[in-house]
């Protein structure tokens, strides 16, 4: 179990937001806090504490004005720790390489393979063509409908029909490194983690999975210990002290090392 670190950037700054809230019409977001500080201020605290594996993310899409500042964040971020960020955020196969280029370890994606309500397996097979498998994060955040799982795509704004589930973890795990899944329903909310998704994901554990959504206390990472077997590694962002919450940076990495 480990602390991965995230910076997120929307309209070129760094942001945490309530993930259900982004649409992508005016560029819109429920804000819960905005940096007075860039991307490159946040890599360089976390290449100082060597938190690896963290992720940056891109909230903006290649079609929004703001999206070459938010690009140009991103650039700057991997700048300063090389190997240490995977970045995410609109990735295709055609611009993967400009990411790993820059210094990112992986690539997340999500829309690109996910798409039109399904898998587009030729799209991921043309993915590990360009980056490989070692080099791929697939994001599977999901939302709850009719009492089961569904990844979301395109900025969590659409469900896919597929269900995330023990069969769908064992199905794509040939295919990418690591798994990151957002709760989305608790996404930036600070109410608390999703256990039943949490418990699923910790019984499964067969390649490393970064869980987000929810955690706003100690005592949720302790429970994120117990119900993931202590090999579920965490994001926190609104409630981490460095966004405006309450939880100590300091003590989060601690509580999860002890």
């Amino acid at each position: 179990m480990e602390f991965r670190p995230c910076i997120d950037i929307h309209n070129g700054k760094v942001k945490q937001i309530v993930g259900g809230s982004l649409t992508d019409q005016d560029n819109g977001a429920e804000e819960n806090f905005v940096s007075e500080y860039d991307a490159a201020y946040y890599a360089e605290l976390y290449k100082s504490k060597n938190l690896k594996g963290g992720h940056i993310i891109l909230l903006n899409p290649p079609s929004s004005a703001y999206y070459e500042e938010t690009k140009k964040q991103a650039l700057q971020a991997l700048s300063v720790f090389p190997g240490g960020f995977q970045a995410g955020g609109g990735i295709t196969a055609d611009n993967a390489g400009v990411y790993l280029d820059a210094g990112a370890s992986h690539v997340i994606v999500t829309s690109y393979v996910f798409r039109d309500g399904i898998i587009q397996f030729q799209n991921l097979l043309k993915l590990l063509r360009e980056v490989g498998q070692n080099h791929l994060v697939l994001d599977l955040s999901c939302r709850k409908k009719d009492g089961n799982y569904y990844i979301m795509t395109d900025r969590w704004q659409n469900f896919t029909n597929v269900m995330l589930n023990q069969d769908t973890l064992d199905q794509l795990a040939s295919y990418c490194s690591e798994f990151l899944v957002h709760a989305v329903d608790v996404e930036g909310k600070s109410e608390g983690v999703e256990e039943e998704l949490l418990g699923m994901l910790g019984e499964w554990n067969k390649i490393p999975i970064t869980y987000a959504g929810g955690i706003h206390t100690y005592d949720d990472i302790s429970k994120i210990k117990l119900l993931g077997k202590k090999k579920i590694n965490i994001t926190i962002g609104s409630a981490l002290n460095l966004f405006g919450g309450n939880l100590e940076f300091d003590r989060v990495i601690q509580t999860i090392r002890d």
